[in-house]
């Protein structure tokens, strides 16, 4: 069992962002929901590839708001993966630089495929200078311009 647990509070759509998750996500599924006192989903629990989070709806609360200051990184291992998350999940959200993205409940996300931090961590520090610099021009991450700029 999963002894720590992310725990996301939402002030609205805590259900419609469990079930946006679970329809763009492979491997993705809602694993329980909470009632609020008005008997609609208030809350619940949803899976990544095992990882469970839990979240909740809190209502208008200015101390309940998502920042870029913590993300969710899924990693991809292929660009037809980084594609479908990195578009599904910026649907109705915002794209930002190196692969991160916001989605339309405020939540931030990376997709980031395996191979950029195998190239960032590369022994060879000008190679993995070049990848950094190809990596900073992007929204959403190429890996074939990754793998040029590697090569040089």
């Amino acid at each position: 069992m999963q002894k720590v647990t992310t725990f996301l509070m939402y002030q609205v759509r805590c259900h419609e962002a469990m079930q946006f998750y679970a329809s763009v996500i492979p491997n993705c599924s809602i694993v329980s929901t909470i009632p609020g006192p008005d008997g609609a989903v208030a809350g619940g629990s949803f899976e990544i590839e095992g990882q469970r989070f839990t979240c909740y709806q809190s209502g208008p609360h200015p101390n309940f708001q998502f920042s870029q200051a913590i993300s969710l990184m899924i990693e991809a291992n292929a660009q037809a993966e980084i594609d479908l998350l990195y578009d599904g999940l910026s649907e109705g959200g915002e794209q930002q630089p190196c692969g991160w993205l916001i989605d339309k409940f405020g939540l931030s996300w990376q997709i980031t495929p395996r191979i950029l931090m195998q190239l960032l961590s590369d022994p060879d520090r000008e190679k993995a200078g070049r990848v950094t610099e190809a990596m900073f021009k992007m929204g959403k991450i190429i890996i074939a311009d990754l793998e040029a700029a590697a090569a040089g």
